[in-house]
């Protein structure tokens, strides 16, 4: 899911009732570490407020705060163009997206300097109150999702402009799904979860199968030491495109053959 807020002065204390923004050209990466997965996340932003970026994760139960790392690819900003150049025929596919008393003051969730981002990690919805205040959202903001009740949330600063392509956000996050890729792709962008929305997205992953399959390993388009152990060089990518109206939910993949 991806959940953008902000208020007037800059503070992110509420969500967007009106079209704020213009979104496109989403690109994520997922690939299982073991018990881990990592994700890189990127777009081509127009925002003419500072905006924050919300990414719920199926974080394991019981991880705390130490259930997500940033990762900083800030020295690789043409990741995903070097993904896309896999040298394969083009394939027409849209496939379907699947699925989305008395006591002490917590203390405060850190805010971490992750290339030109702010990035905070929030445990769950319990936590929001603990996020810096630049970056608060309201609870009832969730209402309407119950499938992430239990989930955890990245949360990135993004700031104004005009067709920015933001470089990659990257991180990895201890997951409760050792049999599937997550991706987040449920669209709240004007304060509401609809129940189908525009994508304009391109899935890459490794591990599994998929409608597309590159014929080269990784490493012969991508360079490995630049992407922090979050590529398997050796590995082959697949691809799964999300494009037009379809339903508004986060996509998972089965992890198999492949990759």
């Amino acid at each position: 899911m991806c959940c953008f807020s902000r208020t007037p002065l800059g503070l992110f204390a509420r969500l967007f009732w009106r079209r704020p923004i213009d979104v496109k050209g989403t690109r994520i990466f997922a690939r299982h570490l073991g018990r881990e997965q990592a994700l890189v996340y990127d777009l081509d932003l127009s925002t003419a407020h500072d905006v924050a970026m919300i990414l719920p994760l199926p974080v394991a139960p019981g991880s705390g705060e130490a259930g997500v790392e940033f990762v900083d690819l800030s020295g690789y900003p043409r990741f995903f163009d070097d993904l896309g150049r896999w040298g394969y025929e083009e394939i027409q596919a849209l496939p379907k997206s699947r699925g989305l008393g008395l006591s002490l003051p917590a203390p405060r969730l850190k805010v971490h300097e992750v290339g030109a981002f702010e990035a905070s990690y929030v445990p769950g919805l319990s936590d929001m109150h603990r996020l810096d205040p630049r970056f608060r959202v309201p609870d009832d903001a969730w209402a309407g999702l119950p499938a992430v009740r239990d989930f955890g949330f990245a949360v990135f600063k993004l700031r104004k402009g005009r067709n920015q392509r933001i470089h990659p956000m990257a991180l990895r996050f201890r997951t409760r799904d050792a049999g599937r890729l997550f991706f987040p792709t449920v669209h709240v962008h004007d304060g509401q979860a609809h129940p189908t929305a525009r994508f304009h997205h391109t899935l890459y992953f490794q591990g599994a199968g998929g409608p597309e399959v590159s014929d080269r390993p990784a490493g012969a388009y991508v360079q490995p030491e630049r992407c922090a152990g979050l590529v398997d060089a050796d590995g082959r990518v697949s691809r799964l495109r999300l494009h037009g109206e379809l339903p508004n939910a986060d996509t998972w993949v089965s992890l198999g053959t492949g990759g």
